[in-house]
C-alpha cells in the first residue's frame, strides 16, 4: 500500500489492516517516518523524535503478529505524546528552557497506557511553556504553524499534536485541556479534541490529584479514532481520586444512534455573552442542523455562566503559583511574561480567596446540573475569533473588545471548563480563506459517550474532517 494512503487512513482502519495483517507494522510507523520528514521541518509539530525506537518497536510487534499474539486495541499505531507528558527514557521539556534537558525516569499514567494498548510512539509534541496558553510557542523550540496557513497560530496547548494529527505524521496523538488546551487547537487544524469529565483519564503522576480544571485527553481526525483512544486511556485508578467517582463506560459501542425526542441547547453566538467574529454563528448553526435533521429539537438557551470567569482565573493561577512559585525567583528571566503574570496572581491570592472560588465552583457546577436536566446537549462555538497571526502572542481585541490578558479570548472553551461536563471539538467547516472552524458540543456530566455520539452525528453529516492540508498531501 502506498505510503502516501496509509498515513491519512484512520486509526481504526490503519489498527484493523494491522490486526488482519495487511499492512506491517514496519511499514506504517515508515510511512509516518516519512511524513514527518516532509512536512515537520515546515510546521515545527514534533519536537523530539524518536524514529529509531520506533522502528524497532515495530519489528517486535511484527514478530509478535507472525506468533499470532494480540498487540492491543492500539496495536501498531503510531502516536506522539504531548511535551507535557513523562516519557520514560526520551526528553520532556515542558516547552521551558528550565527543563530543557529532563529525561524522566518513568511514563506518566496516560503514555503507559498507551504503550500498554500497542502504540508505538513517533516523539514528543510541541506545546506553550508548562502548557500556559492557548498559541504553541516557546523559547526551547520555537512557535508550531497550522497547516492550512503556517503564517498563522495552530493554537495551543495541545498545538503541536493537532498539527501533528491533521499533517498525517501520526494516527493519534494525547494531549491536556484546562482552558481549551484539547478544544482550541483541534478547532483550528480540522480534527477532533475531546475534553473528557475529569477523572476519566486519570492523571498520574499529579501534584493536585482533586483539581478538575486540567485533564488530560485525545485527540485524532475523526470520532471513531477517538472512541477507539477513550477505550485504552479511559478507567479507574487507585491513585486518581476523581477517577473511582465515575461508573465505567463502554466506548466500544456503536455511535450512531437516535435523536429523536433528544432536546439541545444552542448558544451559536454564545447568547451575545462573548465577543465573536462576525461569521462564527453561522457554522455553529450549520453544525448544528445536523442534530436537527436526526430528529433532535434544538432551543436557544445557554447556562447561567456568573462567576465562572473570576472561579476559572483564581483557580488556575492558584494551581499555576503552587507548581511552578516556589521556583518563581529562581526561574523568573527563563519564563515567559505572560507565565509569570499568572504565577504571581497565584501569589497574592489569600487562602480565603481560594476557599470563596471552590464554594462559588460548586453553585456553578449544580446550576450546570439543573440547565442539563432540561437538555442532553450544548451548542456553542469553540473558539471567538479563527487563527491569528503565528508571531502575536495573543489578540488584543475581539471586535474591537479588549482582551486585557492572555487568557481572556479563549473564555469560549474555559466557561465550560469549569463546571467539568465534557466537551469536544468537531470540524464544523472552513471560512474563506480556508481556515477550520470547530463546533463545540457539551454534555451531561459524566456522559463522554454521549458527546461522542452527538459529534459523529455531525461527523457523518458534514465530512469537514476529511479535507486534508494542502501543503501536507505529497
Amino acid at each position: 500500500m502506498p505510503q502516501q494512503e496509509l498515513v491519512w487512513k484512520s486509526a481504526v482502519e490503519l489498527a484493523d489492516l494491522i490486526r488482519r495483517r495487511e499492512v506491517s507494522c514496519t511499514e506504517v510507523v515508515s510511512a509516518h517516518l516519512a511524513q514527518l520528514d516532509f512536512c515537520n521541518e515546515r510546521l515545527n509539530a514534533v519536537v523530539t523524535r524518536t524514529d529509531d525506537q520506533a522502528l524497532e518497536t515495530a519489528k517486535r510487534f511484527d514478530d509478535r503478529l507472525a506468533r499470532g499474539e494480540d498487540l492491543g486495541p492500539l496495536g501498531g499505531l503510531p502516536v506522539a505524546h504531548k511535551d507535557l507528558a513523562l516519557t520514560r527514557g526520551v526528553r520532556t521539556t515542558f516547552g521551558s528552557k528550565t527543563q530543557a534537558d529532563f529525561v524522566p525516569e518513568e511514563n506518566s499514567l496516560l503514555v503507559q497506557r498507551m504503550h500498554d494498548a500497542g502504540a508505538i510512539m513517533l516523539g514528543k509534541t510541541n506545546t506553550p511553556e508548562f502548557g500556559a496558553g492557548s498559541h504553541t510557542y516557546n523559547e526551547v523550540f520555537g512557535a508550531t504553524r497550522n497547516p492550512y496557513e503556517p503564517e498563522l497560530t495552530c493554537g495551543g496547548s495541545s498545538g503541536g499534536a493537532a498539527v501533528a494529527l491533521a499533517a498525517g505524521m501520526v494516527s493519534l496523538a494525547d494531549g491536556s485541556d484546562m482552558g481549551g488546551s484539547l478544544r482550541n487547537p483541534a478547532a483550528w487544524n480540522n480534527v477532533v479534541g475531546l475534553r473528557p469529565t475529569p477523572g476519566r483519564v486519570p492523571s498520574w503522576p499529579s501534584q493536585y490529584p482533586l483539581a478538575t480544571l486540567p485533564v488530560d485527553g485525545p485527540m485524532a481526525r475523526t470520532v471513531e479514532d477517538v472512541a477507539l483512544f477513550m477505550a485504552a486511556i479511559a478507567g479507574a485508578d487507585p491513585r486518581c481520586p476523581l477517577s473511582r467517582r465515575l461508573n465505567d463506560e463502554d466506548f466500544t459501542r456503536p455511535l450512531a444512534r437516535s435523536f429523536s425526542g433528544c432536546s439541545v441547547a444552542l448558544a451559536a453566538d454564545y447568547a451575545g455573552r462573548l465577543p465573536l467574529v462576525e461569521d462564527m454563528a453561522g457554522f455553529i448553526e450549520r453544525g448544528a442542523q445536523a442534530l436537527s435533521d436526526a430528529g433532535a429539537t434544538l432551543t436557544a438557551d445557554l447556562p447561567d455562566l456568573s462567576g465562572i470567569d473570576d472561579v476559572f482565573k483564581t483557580l488556575r493561577a492558584s494551581l499555576y503559583a503552587g507548581m511552578l512559585g516556589p521556583g518563581l525567583e529562581r526561574h523568573r528571566a527563563d519564563y515567559k511574561q505572560t507565565l509569570v503574570w499568572n504565577i504571581e496572581q497565584g501569589l497574592k491570592l489569600s487562602p480565603r480567596r481560594v476557599e470563596e472560588a471552590q464554594l462559588e465552583l460548586e453553585r456553578i457546577r449544580q446550576r450546570f446540573d439543573h440547565f442539563f436536566e432540561r437538555y442532553e446537549f450544548l451548542i456553542l462555538p469553540v473558539t471567538q475569533l479563527h487563527p491569528f497571526p503565528v508571531d502575536m502572542i495573543y489578540p488584543e481585541s475581539i471586535n474591537g473588545e479588549p482582551m486585557h490578558t492572555y487568557l481572556d479570548w479563549m473564555r469560549s472553551c474555559y466557561f465550560i471548563t469549569v463546571p467539568g461536563h465534557p466537551a469536544i471539538s468537531v470540524p464544523a467547516g472552513f471560512t474563506d480563506d480556508g481556515l477550520p472552524v470547530g463546533l463545540q458540543i457539551v454534555g451531561r456530566y459524566g456522559d463522554d459517550f454521549g458527546v461522542l455520539q452527538a459529534a459523529w452525528a455531525v461527523q457523518q453529516a458534514t465530512d469537514h474532517g476529511s479535507q486534508r492540508p494542502p501543503g501536507c498531501v505529497q
